[in-house]
């Protein structure tokens, strides 16, 4: 039926009608409003976080100005001009979401701030936000949880929360999403498990949760998930890769490296057919690669490094075409590199370093042209370089390093001009380095040391204008070093050391101005220094040692400031040292000794802060040793010897308390050696010899108990040698020769027991040798010769180890020792010994009696020496019978005066109770308080002393409360019980009191050792058999009976019982952690018992063997 507006009109409720027509009409204006507070409330959301922002970022949204929102920057608005997009990533903005009102923007659908430094934590808020879709917040400083509310954004497709700082666990509710498609949380530092409820996400195909701190097992859904990027890598779970993964059809992307993950390679991986991208390095998986790894032929990326995998690499690994990177090092693979790599013809980066490989480089490796990358460093390749390396045109590095190849390098290795970086070291490679290397004008790196290279460096090296190190030391190249080095301006390394090179280092080397490292030592270079070295400002470290070079040390050489270590000894300089060394601040190390360098050294160094080596030793330099050496808080070895500085030493120099060597001999100083060296704690080495010091050995020197190597000799020191020495337990050396030391030699020196070298001769010692030096074990070389020593030399009897001695010009006497050292000695290590004997040429030999003579004399000594001696024997034992028997029949009367004083009142067969029971009330006063002593639950202990001086304790029981029954069940089980005791051990019975013994078996059947039936001998081999049999009681739960003789049967015959099936089966079976230790109480028990008391252990060793 159809009305007409009259027709509503003359209606019955037309007031009603004509309201609800009004209502329709204006509805329009009323919706257009709405929608434009709305818009106006994004606008002022936005405005207002905004502000919340630091300046830079307020700058970056300047175009944020009006209420028209859509036109902002990063925003975008739907049909209705509602904002339904915000996109401001890699902007720099800085704030937090706190301020962003998440409740005005519902219309959003794509929210990504990625990029930026956005800190604080995620608002639970965000979960109104019901129609989003994508919200991407990686890339910022967001941490705090991840708030549960962000489940509740039902329509979520895309979450990226990546690089971030978050705590604890994805939210365990995130399986609401149902819609999620991707889920990218790597690097979020999140812990705990990946919540189970991650199964519910069937619309998910794109998972990462890498680089985490997760832990715990991979729920089981996952490896039936339908997804095509898997990455679980970093983080710490268990478990190993399941043969379910067969089940991922759709995968192309599989990162599993350093997950925790173990165990093998699955056979069923090679199902994964679309699989693109292949990671399960440093898992600690084993075994082999399985040959299906042959079917995976779109893959460009294969990593397993890291691992523990063996065998070979299968050839199957030559179908994988599409392959461009391959990561097999680190492992333990073996055999030879199979030569269907070569059809890996877009491979672009090969890496085998660090396995067992052997054999020959194949030479189908030349067929790689994209090859970038090749290591097979580290294995045991040997043979020649193949010549077709020359064909991999696009290689930039190149690393052979640390295997055995042979042979020449080839010169086509000057074909390969992207080359950056080669690395040959550390094999048997010979002959010239090629002069095709010139080629390589892009190559940075040179590393061929450690090999027989031969001939001169190539000038044509000089061709390589972007070469920044070159490595060629250890080999056996000669002649010049080329003047066109001086091209390589970029060069910040040059290792030419041990090598046969030789000439002047040529002048253009001063055009390296980044040099930092310039090594040369050990060659037969000669000439001087070009002026021109003074350019490199750049110089770390100039090593110039044991070459032939004269002149002048460069005067500037440390003029950039940054010298920090400077060798050239061992050669011929001359002059002084530079004098930009003395406030060269940088220095660490400096050694110029064994040249001809003079000057006064007095104040040549300035204070240098890092200054830890010095050595001056065997130049010209005179001058005083300077006090500011004590303020080197750095240096551990000062080496001044055989200079001509005079003066004292100063005592400042304790203060230097890092030294460890201090050397200073063979100069003109003068004084006494300081006290206060004894500072100096960590020193190991002191050399003052063959100076003019004076005085005594100071004491306190024992305080350096790290000192091993100590030598004063040839000065003029005096006195007595201090005692105090023999506390340097550390000493290897001691040297006190040609001084004028006096007395004897001190007793304490015999505990050095360390000592190898001992050097005393030429002093003024005195006084028998006793045995002071005999326990000297490790003593090699000895040294006691031009002194007045006396005595035998039977304390050497025993020194074995001694390899040279002299002992000449002494008074020594008796027969030489017979041991190798004086066996083979020489006259001049005996001589001016008056009264020595012995079979070295030219000593006299010791006196020997004749057959006869000696008979003679022996029998003569056995007549009086044996009726003397049987005399005082028999003697003694007869004094001794008469002692004994006094003893024993004093002790008798003793005893039985004792008996008849104090007879046993509670013995059974005198017993009388109610006589007891009197003198126990008379003893205790009626049990008055004074002689309680406790109470318990039952009654009260009082103390007695009865009138035979026996002192007992006495339980009287509680009185029973009035209304009570006494329990007199209790009572009469518990007095039954005590008589029913029995002792099992030993046969306890009642003796007579007039009787010392009842039985002669001694022990307890079952338990006794079986020796005891017939020697009736008691000793602690017994009681070991008993305790034996004890512990197998315990084990067993029984006594073990006949079980006995089948143990030792099979303990015998070596056959094998199953202790687990022994043992008391009403106690639970032991733990895996317990089983060897019952097991070795079993043993231990089973030791007890043997048939032999010998073969018994002792009660200390079994104890031992449970502690421990």
């Amino acid at each position: 039926m159809m009305f007409t507006f009259p027709t509503l009109l003359s209606m019955k409720f037309q007031p009603f009608w004509l309201l609800l027509l009004m209502f329709f009409c204006a509805f329009p204006h009323s919706h257009h409003a709405f929608n434009s507070s709305g818009i106006a409330s994004e606008a002022n959301a936005l405005l207002k976080w905004k502000a919340s922002l630091d300046k830079q970022s307020q700058a970056s949204l300047s175009s944020w100005t009006a209420n028209t929102s859509c036109n902002w920057l990063g925003i975008a608005c739907d049909h209705s001009n509602h904002v339904s997009q915000i996109n401001l990533p890699n902007i720099g903005l800085r704030g937090t979401l706190e301020y962003l009102n998440f409740s005005m923007l519902t219309n959003i659908h794509i929210l990504n701030l990625s990029n930026n430094s956005l800190n604080g934590s995620i608002p639970p808020q965000i979960g109104v936000m019901s129609n989003l879709v994508v919200l991407d917040l990686s890339a910022n400083k967001l941490s705090g949880i991840i708030p549960s509310e962000i489940t509740q954004l039902i329509s979520l497709q895309k979450l990226n929360m990546s690089g971030n700082t978050f705590s604890e666990s994805l939210p365990q509710e995130i399986g609401r999403l149902r819609e999620l498609r991707m889920l990218h949380v790597p690097w979020c530092n999140l812990t705990g498990t990946i919540p189970i409820s991650i199964e519910q996400l069937n619309n998910l195909i794109y998972l990462d949760v890498g680089g985490n701190n997760l832990s715990g097992s991979i729920p089981q859904r996952i490896w039936h998930m339908d997804l095509n990027h898997l990455s679980l890598a970093v983080n710490k779970f268990h478990g190993s890769i399941p043969k379910e993964i067969v089940n991922m059809r759709n995968l192309e992307i599989l990162y599993l490296w350093e997950s925790g993950l173990s165990g093998t390679m699955p056979q069923e991986i090679g199902m994964l057919g679309k699989l693109i991208e292949l990671d399960m390095s440093s898992c600690n998986l084993s075994g082999f690669i399985p040959i299906s790894i042959g079917t995976l032929t779109n893959l460009s990326l294969l990593s397993l490094h890291d691992n523990q995998l063996s065998g070979h690499i299968p050839s199957e690994i030559g179908k994988l075409i599409n392959l461009k990177m391959l990561y097999l090092q680190s492992n333990n693979f073996s055999d030879s590199i199979p030569r269907e790599i070569g059809y890996l013809s877009n491979l672009n980066k090969l890496y085998l370093k660090g396995n067992q490989l052997s054999g020959f480089i194949p030479h189908d490796i030349g067929f790689l042209r994209k090859l970038s990358e090749l290591d097979l460093s580290e294995n045991f390749l040997s043979g020649k370089i193949p010549s077709t390396i020359g064909n991999l045109s696009n290689l930039s590095f190149l690393y052979l390093y640390d295997n055995q190849f042979s042979g020449f390098i080839p010169d086509e290795i000057g074909n390969l001009h992207s080359l950056l970086t080669i690395q040959l070291l550390g094999n048997n490679l010979s002959g010239p380095i090629p002069t095709s290397i010139g080629n390589l004008v892009n190559l940075e790196s040179v590393l061929l040391y450690q090999n027989n290279l031969s001939g001169p460096i190539p000038t044509s090296i000089g061709n390589l204008v972007n070469l920044k190190s070159i490595s060629l030391y250890q080999n056996n190249l000669s002649g010049p070093i080329p003047a066109s080095i001086g091209n390589l301006v970029n060069l910040e390394s040059v290792l030419l050391y041990q090598n046969k090179l030789s000439g002047s280092i040529p002048s253009t080397i001063g055009n390296l101005s980044k040099l930092h490292d310039l090594n040369l030592l050990e060659n037969y270079l000669s000439g001087k220094i070009p002026t021109e070295m003074n350019k490199i400002v750049a110089l770390e470290n100039l090593q110039l040692a044991d070459n032939n070079f004269v002149g002048h040390l460069p005067h500037n050489i440390c003029v950039g400031g940054k010298l920090a270590n400077f060798s050239a000894s061992k050669n011929h300089f001359t002059g002084h040292i530079p004098e930009s060394l003395k406030n060269c601040s940088s220095l660490i190390r400096v050694r110029l000794q064994k040249n001809q360098l003079t000057g006064n050294i007095t104040d040549a160094f300035g204070v240098l802060p890092n200054l830890n080596y010095i050595e001056l030793s065997e130049n010209n330099f005179y001058g005083h040793l300077s006090p500011n050496w004590g303020k080197f808080r750095s240096l551990t070895r000062l080496k001044i010897s055989n200079n001509n500085l005079s003066g004292v030493i100063p005592p400042e120099l304790s203060e230097a308390t890092e030294l460890r060597e201090l050397q200073l001999s063979s100069n003109h100083l003068t004084g006494s050696i300081p006290q206060d060296l004894s500072k100096l704690v960590l020193l190991f080495r002191l050399y003052l010899n063959n100076n003019n010091l004076s005085g005594n050995i100071p004491t306190k020197i024992a305080s350096m108990k790290n000192l091993q190597f100590l030598r004063l000799g040839s000065n003029n020191l005096s006195g007595l040698i201090p005692h105090q020495l023999g506390n340097l337990l550390s000493l290897l050396e001691m040297n006190l020769s040609q001084n004028k030391f006096e007395g004897n030699i001190p007793v304490e020196l015999g505990k050095l027991i360390s000592l190898t070298t001992l050097d005393l001769s030429e002093n003024l010692l005195r006084g028998r040798l006793t045995h002071v030096l005999g326990g000297l074990q490790k003593l090699e070389t000895l040294n006691l010769s031009h002194n007045s020593l006396s005595g035998d030399l039977s304390s050497f009897d025993g020194m074995m180890s001694l390899t040279s001695i002299d002992i000449s010009y002494n008074d020594f006497e008796g027969p030489l020792p017979n041991i190798p050292v004086f066996r083979n000695a020489t006259m001049d290590a005996v001589r001016n010994n008056k009264g020595l004997c012995g079979n070295v040429s030219g000593l006299k030999p010791c006196p020997t009696l004749s057959g006869k003579s000696q008979n003679h004399t022996t029998k003569k000594v056995i007549t009086m020496v044996l009726p003397l001696t049987l005399g005082t024997l028999m003697l003694a034992l007869f004094v001794f019978g008469v002692l004994y028997y006094l003893c024993k029949t004093s002790l008798k009367v003793e005893d039985q005066a004792t008996n008849l004083q104090t007879p046993n009142t509670f013995a059974i067969w005198s017993f009388d109770g109610k006589m007891v029971f009197e003198n126990i009330v008379e003893a205790t006063e009626s049990f008055d308080d004074k002689h309680l002593i406790g109470v318990g639950g039952q009654g009260q202990v009082y103390k007695a002393m009865l009138p035979s001086g026996q002192v007992v304790a006495v339980k009287k029981l509680h009185s029973v409360p009035n209304g009570e029954k006494l329990n007199v069940k209790a009572f009469t089980s518990e007095i039954q019980a005590l008589t029913e005791i029995r002792h099992h051990f030993g046969t306890a019975k009642f003796l007579n009191p007039n009787s010392s013994n009842w039985t002669s078996f001694v022990g307890t059947f079952g338990y006794a050792a079986p020796e005891l039936a017939y020697t009736m001998e008691v000793n602690e081999k017994c009681d070991v058999y008993s305790f034996g049999v004890l512990a197998w009681e315990i084990l067993l739960g029984k006594h073990p009976g006949d079980f006995i003789s089948s143990l030792l049967s099979s303990s015998s015959t070596g056959d094998h019982m199953t202790l687990m099936d022994k043992l008391d089966q009403r106690l639970p079976r032991p733990t895996k952690r317990l089983v060897k230790e019952v097991a070795s109480v079993a043993k231990i028990a089973l030791a007890c018992m043997t048939e032999s008391p010998r073969s018994r252990p002792t009660m200390k060793e079994v104890v031992n063997e449970l502690v421990l």
